[in-house]
């Protein structure tokens, strides 16, 4: 059986915490339990202080079989930030642009970039698979979209792994590959109606939104869209077209991370549930608790509630 684990963010300690309160003990380095298995759902770096003890600890877990891990965005974009552009030696899959280091900087300053450890990392993350499909269960960081999915098996191994050559193309926008990674890392965007726009949180217009894909009613697009809290109300509450959303047929349940959740633990529908509920946050923001949260999963098909297992230090 299986305990999913969310996106820890280098919040090692918490990652401790739990693993212990899970029932899990540390052995010659490695995080073990007699009866059951770890799923990592992603981002390991990015945020926390305890970036590379985390990327340790998940890392000699999966390599020593005590766990599973899928790719997230962070480790997508590290994978890119360390990776020069074939067609200019100059430049990287991942634009050194000044936002997108303030992004990754509290990694960079921890792996110490261009480290022997650091490029470890790299060859690492480039190992994780972007989905898992097994027997009962789904994972994927943030959007089981099929259709993107099929775009992705022409980019990935039998065991949806990234192939080598594959990553310059992955990272090319407006290529069939980069939607469809974008959708399975970092969720589904659909179109606004025309006319509509919002403003994201630097002011920037926007015409696509972010969405709840998971819904299952009251399907309207200011119902799915996840955008700044001032802005809701530029979202028309118009329906959104039949075939605009992957639907999920509740065969087998899904995890997902990814999507920095409040409040208390809970499945997102019978079938789906998200696993971030925002460790980083509880250490930054004064008005969130984050927690870092697991699912114990024992074969059930319906999820429940008290199934989730969390730790906010």
């Amino acid at each position: 059986m299986y305990d999913l684990i969310g996106d820890i963010h280098g919040y090692a300690t918490p990652l401790k915490h739990l693993l212990s309160k899970l029932g899990y003990t540390e052995r010659e380095g490695v995080w073990q339990h007699p009866d059951r298995q770890v799923i990592f759902l992603g981002d390991f770096v990015d945020r926390g202080p305890e970036q590379v003890e985390t990327v340790r600890i998940a890392r000699a877990m999966v390599e020593a079989g005590q766990a599973l891990a899928v790719m997230g965005n962070h480790e997508f974009n590290a994978v890119a930030w360390a990776t020069p552009d074939p067609k200019n030696s100059q430049e990287f899959l991942r634009a050194h642009s000044e936002k997108n280091r303030n992004q990754h900087q509290a990694y960079l300053d921890q792996v110490e970039e261009g480290s022997a450890l650091h490029q470890a990392h790299i060859a690492w993350f480039k190992t994780l698979p972007l989905s898992l499909e097994l027997e009962g269960l789904r994972v994927i960081h943030a959007c089981w979209h099929p259709p993107s999915l099929r775009v992705l098996r022409d980019y990935t191994d039998a065991q949806q792994r990234i192939l080598e050559g594959a990553w310059p193309e992955l990272c090319r926008k407006g290529s069939a590959g980069y939607d469809a990674l974008e959708t399975a890392v970092k969720g589904l965007e659909v179109p606004l109606p025309a006319g509509a726009e919002f403003f994201d949180k630097d002011g920037n217009a926007r015409h696509h939104i972010r969405t709840r894909w998971w819904e299952l009613e009251r399907l309207t697009y200011r119902d799915l869209a996840m955008v700044p809290a001032d802005q809701i109300e530029a979202i028309p509450h118009d329906p959104v077209p039949e075939d605009i959303l992957p639907g999920y047929a509740g065969d087998k349940p899904l995890f997902v991370g990814h999507y920095w959740l409040t409040s208390e633990p809970a499945p997102l529908n019978r079938y789906i549930a998200c696993l971030d509920y925002s460790i980083a946050a509880g250490h930054t923001e004064s008005t969130s608790e984050g927690k870092l949260c697991a699912y114990r999963w024992d074969g059930e098909r319906e999820l429940s509630k008290d199934r989730f297992v969390w730790v906010t230090d």
